[in-house]
């Protein structure tokens, strides 16, 4: 499903105009990616969190120049799902 999709079903559901729910997703969109890369976590009750994770410096190789490589400590966004969300996904049930 696109983001186009995603918003002609919200604004079907809701009655809201599809440019005003445009906007509205914009600005959630905006807020996660804000909160996030400044290392605040969004907790979203029944749908899940999206969470700062930090990956911890390691060596990797390169095959093909044969060399060593260091990669960083670094942050990674990462959404983790609620267990509602997971258990609605298993069945495969339609709210």
């Amino acid at each position: 499903m696109t983001k186009a999709e995603t918003i002609s079903r919200i604004a079907d559901k809701t009655g809201i105009q599809i440019d005003e729910v445009e906007k509205i997703l914009e600005a959630f969109f905006i807020t996660v990616k804000n909160s996030v890369s400044q290392g605040d976590n969004i907790y979203v009750r029944g749908f899940g969190s999206f969470i700062v994770k930090q990956r911890a410096k390691k060596t990797a190789r390169n095959i093909s120049l044969n060399t060593t490589v260091i990669i960083p400590a670094h942050n990674i966004p990462f959404f983790k799902p609620s267990k509602e969300f997971t258990n609605q996904v298993k069945e495969g049930a339609l709210v």
